[in-house]
């Protein structure tokens, strides 16, 4: 298992869910200086109950990131836990996790969603700094096709776009022009790397791309862009979609964006010629590695992810004269 690592690059993750937390898990044993920059969308479960009742951010992908850089010392595990149980029952609180809780709590004392989140993450000892890509919720909208023949209708709210049985064709925030975090804008401009990916392609990493301040910084910031391909398609959301079609999505959502490295399972690459001239489309060469969980098939090992972007961000050896 790759160690946990002082200093390093500064590095920064999009994402949000599972998909984010298995790249910070990861990231976490390459470096120290880290920043996840979390989606805000979510309006399901938990999280939708909590935004409803007291408008604030969803709380739940922001918990399962700071999770994620909790150590592996008896502290950090002990926390992880901690945030992570939900509770049971039939109850006012059944289903929410004491992390969404907790959140809830600092956020309604501080009035500050950062100094919460600070707050939080010194608490567990946390490999890095989580932020919110905006500082207000957000809805994700998308165009879907139901036919055939083609039947395009607006479909709103995370939730109701990452279980729709049509054919998603676009997405897009309400608002449309949000406030970024702030911290988040100056974390991308100072990052050596950014990673993209895993995760829920139209309703955790595309609108990572969506708020115009963060786009705008990912696209001027002098680091490198690393994008993390998923292991499996996702029913209703991307189960029409190949690899290299994935990539075709990101194009179209952010068609000013270069990316340096595309990686991938070496399983999932099907077709690896069509994914490298995919990659090759967007300015990336493509790195194939065995990056799947023994375990479970849909989710990333850690450590061997952590391996890949060690290598990756490794800097070139100098040429010898």
């Amino acid at each position: 298992m790759t160690t946990e690592r002082a200093g390093g690059p500064a590095v920064v993750a999009l994402g949000g869910g599972h998909g984010l937390a298995a790249t910070l898990s990861a990231l976490r044993h390459v470096t120290s200086r880290l920043t996840g920059i979390v989606t805000v969308a979510d309006n399901g479960g938990s999280s939708g109950r909590l935004r409803t009742e007291f408008g604030i951010l969803p709380p739940g992908d922001l918990r399962m990131a700071l999770a994620a850089l909790c150590g592996d010392d008896d502290w950090g595990r002990a926390w992880a836990e901690i945030l992570q149980h939900r509770f049971g029952g039939a109850g006012p609180l059944a289903g929410h996790p004491v992390g969404n809780l907790l959140l809830a709590a600092l956020w309604d004392m501080e009035r500050d969603q950062v100094a919460g989140l600070d707050l939080v993450a010194e608490l567990l000892g946390a490999r890095g700094r989580v932020l919110p890509m905006a500082n207000i919720p957000l809805d994700i909208e998308a165009d879907v096709d139901f036919g055939p023949p083609a039947r395009i209708e607006v479909v709103r709210g995370q939730a109701e776009v990452a279980t729709t049985p049509g054919r998603i064709q676009a997405v897009r925030l309400e608002p449309g022009d949000p406030p970024a975090c702030p911290q988040a804008v100056a974390a991308l401009e100072a990052a050596d790397w950014v990673t993209i990916g895993p995760g829920s392609w139209f309703t955790s990493v595309m609108p990572t791309l969506l708020v115009p301040q963060l786009r705008q910084a990912l696209l001027r910031t002098p680091a490198k862009r690393a994008l993390v391909l998923n292991l499996v398609a996702q029913p209703g959301e991307t189960e029409h979609l190949t690899p290299e079609e994935h990539l075709e999505v990101l194009a179209a959502h952010a068609p000013d964006l270069r990316l340096d490295v595309v990686v991938a399972d070496t399983r999932a690459a099907r077709d690896v010629d069509a994914l490298t001239r995919a990659a090759a489309q967007l300015g990336a060469g493509l790195v194939t590695a065995d990056v799947r969980s023994t375990e479970q098939a849909d989710q990333h090992d850690p450590a061997a992810l952590a391996e890949v972007f060690a290598t990756t961000f490794a800097p070139a050896s100098p040429a010898r004269a």
